[in-house]
């Protein structure tokens, strides 16, 4: 048996501090995580457990860190990593310009292999462990993926675009050819290691009828995948929907009507909604992926978080690269938490480590697994330094408790207060050192 354990400060979600208040966010000043063969076989306070180590137990001690959840990205584009920070417009014409002529050179299954191990590199490097994500429509692509995830031991959901119409002819299949080559896809590649499939059709304006209802059929027949799309990112887009389908009632009716709804859907953006479209969400179960940093880069407008809680709407974070222009959680929280005040509303800290982290794995479906340091759960978590820089060092100084670094973090913190990332106890990237360094 594998047996180490990690001295630190220690901050976990064990519920939604929006549901169940303070007692919701379990934090010792001075914890110790014990890990056994990958899995957290014990969190507390380190006066309490120390005692009851016994030999053998490597211990791994960070003086001034704070151990959390790995981050959790709820909606991300692996192929648009090249893309981040263009210069454009609007979503629809971002697409046009950048996106699409990124996306079609992953017709290279070398680009593809390149680019994945880029990708899960920069992931560890910004402390996500995990992650929900956009391939492109080659299935070269999402193979690239997944054999990059299997390497590093990553619990991963990714999937093959679906699209049909309104792209260029290079990205486009018809439903028939793309909903076989999902079913191979899922079939090669759910299960293997830590590895989870997401049937993903773009968004409806790259969508005939036809497709969305392929992609319906094959989240029912198989009920251990995703549903991963967009919904609702801009008012052009929500016009554009009901022009494409006029015998709709609207966006969420469009997906509803093709099967795309439930409690397996992930659904990216959600902006322009009506509470009649959020209460038909929160009736199927679909999770909400809040991406602020993209929808501020874009200008697509502002998420209402309190209006998806009043809602009983699951809500998790995504950094949506390469419309986003970071791959830190938590520069995306900074962001939430502007998104919210621009609202009119507000984002404690503590709530927004809960979406970073847990929130995301109940969205994606695996909070059984990751998301807390619950003992049983995969030891996937992140060495966080508050003192990274000297502003941090100096504004870490006047903190009063754990809000306080969490929320100084969330503002001014990113990649570089990464100090370690583990993934199922093993080092998978550590400050200092090039990534798969073991441990």
């Amino acid at each position: 048996m594998s047996r180490t354990a990690f001295r630190a400060a220690l901050c976990t979600p064990i519920d939604d501090p929006a549901t169940a208040g303070r007692d919701a966010i379990v934090y010792h000043p001075d914890g110790l995580l014990l890990v056994e063969d990958g899995h957290i076989a014990a969190c507390g306070a380190f006066r309490d457990l120390a005692p009851s180590l016994a030999d053998p137990v490597s211990m791994q001690h960070y003086p001034g860190a704070l151990i959390v959840p790995g981050f959790v990205d709820a909606h991300v584009h692996f192929p648009q990593v090249d893309i981040m920070a263009s210069h454009g417009a609007g979503l629809l014409d971002w697409l046009d310009r950048y996106t699409f002529p990124c996306e079609a050179r992953f017709a290279d299954p070398a680009h593809a292999r390149t680019t994945a191990a880029f990708f899960l590199d920069e992931m560890m490097r910004h402390g996500t462990t995990s992650a929900l994500v956009f391939a492109t429509v080659h299935a070269a692509s999402v193979e690239a993926l997944f054999e990059a995830a299997l390497a590093r031991n990553m619990r991963l959901i990714g999937g093959k675009v679906l699209m049909d119409r309104n792209a260029p002819d290079a990205l486009l299949e018809d439903a028939q050819t793309g909903a076989a080559a999902t079913d191979r896809l899922i079939r090669a590649w759910r299960g293997r290691g830590r590895l989870g499939y997401a049937v993903t059709p773009r968004f409806a304006p790259s969508c005939g009828d036809t497709l969305l209802a392929a992609a319906g059929r094959l989240l029912a027949a198989h009920d251990d995948v995703l549903l991963h799309t967009h919904l609702s990112e801009t008012a052009d887009e929500v016009a554009l929907v009901d022009q494409l389908f006029p015998a709709a009632d609207g966006y969420v009716d469009v997906y509803d009507r093709a099967g795309l709804l439930t409690r397996r859907s992930v659904l990216a953006h959600a902006i322009h909604l009506s509470s009649g479209d959020r209460a038909r969400l929160a009736e199927t179960g679909a999770s909400l992926a809040h991406c602020p940093s993209s929808n501020l880069f874009l200008g697509s407008g502002l998420y209402d978080l309190a209006a998806a809680d009043a809602a009983g709407l699951t809500t998790a974070l995504g950094t949506d690269v390469g419309a986003g222009t970071s791959l830190s959680l938590l520069a995306t929280l900074g962001d939430a938490y502007k998104v919210a005040r621009l609202r009119g509303q507000g984002l404690d800290p503590l709530r927004g480590l809960y979406l970073a982290t847990l929130g995301g794995a109940r969205a994606l479906g695996i909070d059984h697994r990751i998301g807390s340091l619950q003992p049983g759960k995969e030891a996937d978590f992140v060495v966080l330094d508050p003192a990274a820089t000297p502003l941090l060092a100096r504004r870490r100084a006047t903190c009063r408790g754990v809000e306080d670094v969490l929320f100084m973090l969330a503002t001014l913190g990113d990649d570089r207060c990464v100090a370690e990332t583990r993934l199922m106890g093993a080092k998978a990237w550590r400050r200092g050192r090039r990534n798969g360094s073991g441990g």
